[in-house]
């Protein structure tokens, strides 16, 4: 919200200047404000919970759908931010959906954990790549990366391998402790838990389906 605008119930603007995110409640406590607009955006969040703490109803715009915003021939936070005072006081903001704080942390957690898998993936590709440059034929009897496969690679003495493996066990570590968590929290679900009743849908999957409204 770095240019508010304040207008009354005709439509007039009130007040319109740039001011930073940091004073936005002081700005606030200068006029009787009962509703309030934002345009969506990854920094919002913070601004967002500290106004619906302090008792201010607050919508945040849907940024497919404001047509009003993106189809305004000049493209400027004075136009966005009227544009949105308009639509608020005529109730006719599309709305997005803004998750509780409850519901924030467990989303991030949801992505850390698809963030280290992945990060756990590409090293594994490396380890791959360097028995496929080596000519070394992984064991077919187990897995590479399973207990006995990380011996096998222990053995191998590469220093290569070795620097991958030593990255890989707190990857391994972490996410384990998250799957715990999060497996918990599943267990505790009900709509989670309906989810789960699906053939192929597991914990982690009905977890994020559940939270992607």
């Amino acid at each position: 919200m770095e240019r508010p605008c304040s207008i009354n119930s005709e439509g007039k603007i009130v007040s319109q200047r740039r001011i930073g995110n940091d004073r936005v409640l002081s700005y606030l406590s200068n006029y009787r404000i009962d509703r309030i607009g934002m345009e969506s955006s990854n920094q919002i969040a913070p601004l967002y919970r500290q106004l619906a703490k302090n008792g201010y109803t607050v919508t945040v715009s849907h940024p497919k759908k404001t047509r009003y915003i993106a189809e305004a021939k000049i493209k400027s936070d004075r136009v966005d931010s009227k544009a949105i005072a308009e639509l608020v006081r005529l109730d006719a903001l599309p709305k997005a959906y803004m998750p509780d704080q409850e519901t924030a942390m467990l989303r991030e957690k949801i992505r850390r954990r698809a963030f280290l898998v992945r990060e756990r993936v590409r090293l594994r590709t490396k380890i791959k790549s360097i028995l496929t440059y080596e000519g070394i034929k992984p064991p077919i009897d187990h897995g590479l990366f399973t207990e006995r496969g990380a011996e096998w690679l222990h053995s191998l003495t590469l220093e290569p391998v070795e620097s991958y493996l030593r990255i890989i066990k707190p990857l391994d570590d972490e996410i384990k402790q998250i799957s715990k968590h999060l497996k918990e929290l599943a267990e505790d679900d009900e709509d989670v838990k309906l989810l789960m009743t699906v053939p192929g849908v597991g914990y982690y999957t009905a977890l994020r389906a559940s939270r992607k409204s």
